[in-house]
C-alpha cells in the first residue's frame, strides 16, 4: 500500500463540524454541519450561504431524483469541548443531547429552504442515528442508521432501503456496530458500508430492483449477511465514502486522518493523510471528476485535492 501526505487547499473555513459534502452543478457544494444543525452552501470562492436550517444533527446528505437534497438527521448529540490532538478547542460528539428526540430521514427543497421528515422509524423500529445515505438508479435511498450511545449502552445498527416519496421503508442488513458510510458499485450491483468503531469495510451484492431489490447475504460468521472488503490497519475508524469511476471505493479514516483506497476485490491501494484525525468524508467534482473535496471536521475546514482518477459521478449529480 502506498502511503503519502494529500496535497490540500482550504475551500473555506468556520464550519461547525462539517460534513456530507455534495457537488452542485454550478461548482458550489453544500455541507452539512452536525453542530450547527443546518446545511451551507459552499461558493468556489469561499462564501458561504445558509441553504436550510434543519435542526437536531444533519450527518450526511445526497441529492434525489427530484433535485431536493435528502439528510441523514442524527437528531443531535451533546458536545464536548477540550484539548485533544493538538486543537487548541476541539469539539467531538458524545452521547445523547438533552433535546435528543430521534433521528429523521428529511427532504430540503433547495429552493426554498423547507424542510419535510420523511421518515422517523421502519415499522416499529425507530431510526436512532442515520448517518449516510446514496440514491441508486430507481429514485430510491439506502441509508446507514449508526446508532447512538447512552453511557454505557451503545445501540446496534443497520442499513435501510427506502422510497423517496416516503411511500415504504425496509431494514435490509441487522445487526451492525456503528454502521457509518455508504456507496454503490459504477454498476448498482453492490452496496458497500463502513463500520467506524471496528475500521471494516462490508459489501453486498444487490439482486432485483426499486421496492423489490434485496441484498444477497451470506450465512455465519458474518453478523448481518455482508462481505468483508477490508479492515482498517492498527487503531483506525471509518466514516463516510466515495466511490472512483473505476470501482475503487475511498474511506474517509478517523485517528490517522484521510482517506483509504480500497480496489473492488479489497486490496488496500493507498492511504493518503489528512491534515488532523477527523478527516470525516469525500466527494468528487470538477469537469473531470478529479476533485476531491474532503470535510476536516475539528478544524472546520472544507478541503480540495487534485484526485489522480476520476471519481463516480452520482446519478442525481446534476
Amino acid at each position: 500500500m502506498r502511503t503519502e501526505k494529500l496535497n490540500y487547499r482550504i475551500v473555506t473555513d468556520g464550519l461547525a463540524f462539517p460534513e456530507g459534502p455534495v457537488v452542485m452543478a454550478d461548482g458550489s457544494v453544500i455541507v452539512v454541519e452536525i453542530k450547527g444543525g443546518r446545511l451551507v452552501r459552499i461558493h468556489p470562492d469561499g462564501r458561504k450561504d445558509v441553504a436550510a436550517e434543519v435542526g437536531g444533527g444533519p450527518n450526511g446528505a445526497a441529492v434525489g431524483p427530484d433535485g431536493a437534497l435528502y439528510v441523514c438527521n442524527n437528531g443531535g448529540f451533546h458536545w464536548l469541548q477540550e484539548p485533544i490532538f493538538g486543537v487548541e478547542k476541539y469539539d467531538r460528539p458524545h452521547g445523547r443531547a438533552h433535546d435528543y428526540t430521534g433521528g429523521s430521514i428529511q427532504r430540503v427543497d433547495l429552493a426554498t429552504g423547507a424542510v419535510t421528515t420523511l421518515y422517523t422509524h421502519c415499522g416499529d423500529i425507530p431510526i436512532n442515528g442515520p448517518n449516510d445515505i446514496v440514491f441508486d438508479r430507481n429514485g430510491d435511498m439506502w441509508f446507514t442508521d449508526h446508532g447512538k450511545t447512552y453511557g454505557r449502552v451503545m445501540d446496534q445498527g443497520a442499513v435501510f432501503h427506502a422510497a423517496a416519496d416516503g411511500s415504504w421503508i425496509r431494514q435490509v442488513a441487522y445487526p451492525m456496530v456503528t454502521p457509518n458510510g455508504a456507496g454503490l458499485s459504477p454498476d448498482e450491483k453492490t452496496l458497500y458500508v463502513s463500520e467506524t468503531e471496528t475500521g471494516r469495510l462490508w459489501h453486498w451484492p444487490i439482486t432485483g430492483a426499486g421496492e423489490a431489490a434485496e441484498l444477497e447475504k451470506i450465512a455465519w460468521p458474518s453478523p448481518q449477511g455482508g462481505r468483508l472488503v477490508g479492515q482498517a490497519t492498527g487503531y483506525q475508524r471509518f466514516d463516510s465514502m466515495a466511490l472512483e469511476e473505476n470501482g475503487n471505493i475511498c474511506v474517509a479514516t478517523l485517528v490517522t486522518g484521510g482517506i483509504t483506497v480500497f480496489s473492488p476485490q479489497g486490496e488496500k491501494l493507498e492511504y493518503w493523510q489528512g491534515p488532523e484525525p477527523y478527516c470525516t468524508n469525500i466527494a468528487f467534482g470538477g469537469e473531470d471528476m478529479k476533485t476531491a473535496y474532503i470535510t476536516v471536521s475539528g478544524h472546520g475546514l472544507l478541503i480540495a485535492v487534485d484526485w489522480p482518477r476520476p471519481g463516480l459521478k452520482l446519478l442525481h449529480q446534476r
